[in-house]
């Protein structure tokens, strides 16, 4: 878009819509740990001696406190004798430079567009409040953290992500973060908590499905690729992913219906809940086209409310679903069966 036309559009918005949307938004990112890190990898790179200043910039930066909170929460152990021999590793030094241009361009995105893009896909109560904080550490993994108190989202600093697919993992989160804050509706909560064990197992899994409308909100609408940002080999992947919706569909058409027939116990429903996981498997995949199925029948703020109230998700979809056949895309359906057993008819 032109940039007459984004100042055109931004006089077009009410002050007291964009002071409520900034009043529902507090997110920030502390680079302190990644910088304390690289400057003893640059003084490493100059032959420089490391003081033990240098140290304590590490060990006291919030970044670095946090993060030993979280391992130790996880009863993992995480010294600071331990995370010196890294830093000190032959293994990390040759990737200084990549790691200092990735933070250099990490740190040029501005945390308040991927916010806005978590807050579009979310009720007009729900809130953002977090801290994004890329970290040069010894794992690789990413997460959030501390949600309920004080979210923090962690972001291992990888050279191979750039600052748009950046981004769009932060909005990913966020919209995680921000979703909970809002749903279940305090309706959808009571009426789950007064149902029989099977329909509030199935229940919680249908909420694994808020990973696929975390990818509609990171992408920004129905009509962007959820990895547009991303490597082309992520791309593809999803796409091969995708062309398997309607076999994934059906396969968790029927784990919810050996739950709900109390064919699956808790234990083995979890375990195979968590299988479809994977890198971004079925709940990924399958709960983006049901958004987007959603969204493009009925608009976003169906979805959204949909979203929140987990218990006619599959209904709502079915509609849409049956809405958008006219374009020939003939889409599967959720077995009346599921959706009997989920008692949705009873729903005040």
């Amino acid at each position: 878009m032109l940039l007459s036309s984004l100042l055109t559009l931004c006089l077009m918005v009410p002050a007291a819509v964009t002071d409520q949307t900034a009043q529902r938004l507090q997110v920030h990112m502390m680079t302190d740990e990644a910088d304390a890190v690289l400057a003893i990898l640059s003084k490493r790179e100059a032959g420089e001696a490391i003081a033990e200043s240098d140290w304590q910039r590490v060990f006291n930066s919030e970044g670095y406190r946090r993060l030993k909170k979280r391992e130790e929460s996880m009863q993992r152990l995480f010294e600071d004798a331990e995370f010196k021999k890294f830093v000190l590793s032959q293994e990390l030094l040759p990737r200084t430079p990549a790691l200092r241009r990735t933070l250099s361009q990490w740190k040029l995105a501005d945390m308040n567009v991927p916010a806005r893009l978590a807050l579009a896909y979310l009720p007009n109560q729900a809130h953002i409040r977090a801290t994004i904080y890329p970290v040069i550490k010894p794992r690789t993994n990413s997460f959030v953290f501390d949600v309920q108190t004080d979210p923090a989202i962690f972001l291992y600093l990888d050279p191979e992500i750039s600052r748009e697919k950046f981004e769009n993992t932060v909005a990913h989160e966020l919209h995680h973060i921000g979703f909970g804050t809002a749903c279940p509706s305090p309706a959808t909560k009571k009426w789950i908590a007064q149902q029989p064990a099977p329909v509030q197992e199935a229940a919680k899994w249908i909420g694994a499905f808020g990973e696929g409308f975390a990818m509609l909100a990171a992408a920004g609408g129905a009509d962007v690729h959820p990895h547009a940002v991303s490597k082309q080999a992520d791309r593809e992947r999803w796409d091969r992913d995708v062309a398997n919706f309607t076999k994934d569909q059906q396969d968790l058409d029927l784990f919810f219906r050996k739950i709900l027939s109390g064919e699956l116990t808790q234990e083995k429903a979890d375990e195979q809940a968590f299988t479809y996981f994977g890198e971004q498997g079925p709940w990924y995949t399958v709960g983006w086209k049901m958004a987007v199925t959603i969204e493009k029948a009925y608009g976003r703020q169906r979805l959204i409310e949909t979203m929140c109230d987990r218990t006619t998700l599959f209904s709502t979809y079915n509609s849409a679903a049956g809405k958008l056949d006219a374009s020939g895309d003939r889409l599967p359906r959720w077995s009346d069966q599921t959706i009997k057993a989920l008692g949705i008819s009873k729903m005040p």
